[in-house]
């Protein structure tokens, strides 16, 4: 071999190397981009309120799309809120898509519902189904309470007296007094409303505020970079670079939660989740 050809040798060699190292970082890439988008995140939330004096835990399941972890019975989704174990359980919202199928959405409930308190306010998915109202009756039947239609639902955990609400965008929150009528300074106040752009609204109670509020529907704005697009950004009813996807926000003694919500990157096909995976929150009241 002259030395020219080994010289040549050595430069296919190299390029071959350098290659496969690309090809190895553009994998890696695209797996770190699929776990950080389909792995299930258990996200705690620590709150204080002078209302509280044993603690107060619940599990809020947000814009879930009819998904499914763990296999289609749902057992990532059920080992996770077993180990939080939850003294309320509530389905905040678009549990299902607008088109489609219910069967995992309803597996998950029907097996919530045999171990917590289970509370369930619809989004704007459930509500532009044809088939809505047999949905919610097939909810109902599974023993679930829809606070929507009265004013609140009512529950004591540990001797503590809680009042929970429900709205629906389209129909009640600009009608705040009217829906949710004046607040009971005595009870924990918490208001599920599916959209969080709308928070001044909720704010707009007077007297008593609500403690705490939980919402859904941004889906953490789809797009994040940490620390640099922080929100996402997309978020239906906010567009782009949107204010509120995520996290937690305090008002005066309001808390506000947003989840990032379960839906996972083959259900939002066209808009996958980037840095941004499915949230279960966890919320720990003290």
């Amino acid at each position: 071999m002259t030395e020219i050809q080994s010289i040549q040798k050595k430069k296919k060699s190299f390029s071959s190397k350098k290659k496969f190292i690309i090809i190895g970082i553009l994998l890696l890439v695209l797996i770190l981009l699929f776990a950080w988008g389909f792995l299930l995140k258990t996200e705690k939330y620590k709150i204080k309120s002078n209302k509280i004096d044993k603690e107060l835990k619940i599990v809020f399941i947000s814009d879930l799309h009819n998904c499914f972890f763990g296999g289609t019975d749902q057992s990532g989704l059920k080992k996770e809120i077993e180990k939080a174990e939850p003294d309320i359980l509530i389905f905040g919202g678009d549990v299902i898509d607008e088109w489609g199928g219910t069967k995992h959405a309803l597996n998950l409930m029907k097996w919530a519902v045999k171990k917590y308190p289970c509370i369930y306010v619809p989004g704007n998915h459930e509500e532009e189904r044809d088939d809505n109202e047999e949905f919610y009756k097939e909810v109902k039947s599974l023993g679930l309470e829809l606070p929507m239609n009265e004013k609140y639902f009512q529950l004591d955990v540990h001797g503590q007296p809680i009042r929970i609400y429900g709205i629906l965008e389209s129909k009640y929150s600009y009608h705040m007094e009217k829906q949710c009528g004046p607040l009971e300074n005595d009870y924990y106040n918490i208001l599920i409303a599916h959209q969080p752009e709308q928070i001044a609204n909720y704010l707009s109670t007077s007297e008593t505020k609500f403690d705490l509020i939980l919402s859904g529907h941004a889906h953490a704005g789809q797009w994040r970079i940490p620390g640099i697009l922080d929100q996402g950004l997309y978020a239906p009813d906010q567009g782009l670079f949107p204010e509120y996807t995520h996290g937690m926000y305090t008002y005066g003694d309001t808390v506000h939660i947003i989840s990032r919500g379960l839906a996972k990157p083959l259900r939002m096909i066209f808009i996958p989740r980037i840095f941004n995976r499915p949230e279960l929150s966890v919320i720990e009241i003290t």
